[in-house]
């Protein structure tokens, strides 16, 4: 069994009642339950800042491509019409 430790969390009355009626109906410990919310939680955010962390360096890197909004928002609207705008490449 891998090792863990305690981390205390306090819950709104409200959530602390909705987390022991999961526990009860998935026949899982509020401990796991809590567990694998926080790792997905945290996963989640990883994987958000990464990609913010990324598109950034983009951003200011040689490479980027850059199109001004009102290109973009005129495109945008064009969808689904008869006169609908190619992508905007400027």
């Amino acid at each position: 069994m891998s090792q863990s430790e305690v981390v205390t969390v306090r819950l709104a009355p409200k959530l602390k009642a909705k987390l022991d009626a999961l526990a009860e109906s998935t026949n899982r410990s509020k401990s796991w339950l809590a567990a694998q919310a926080i790792e997905q939680y945290i996963e989640q955010q990883l994987w958000q800042i990464q990609r913010i962390e990324e598109a950034l360096a983009l951003a200011e890197s040689d490479n980027a491509h850059w199109v001004e909004g009102d290109s973009v928002e005129e495109w945008l609207h064009s969808w689904g019409t008869k006169d609908e705008k190619p992508v905007p490449c400027e």
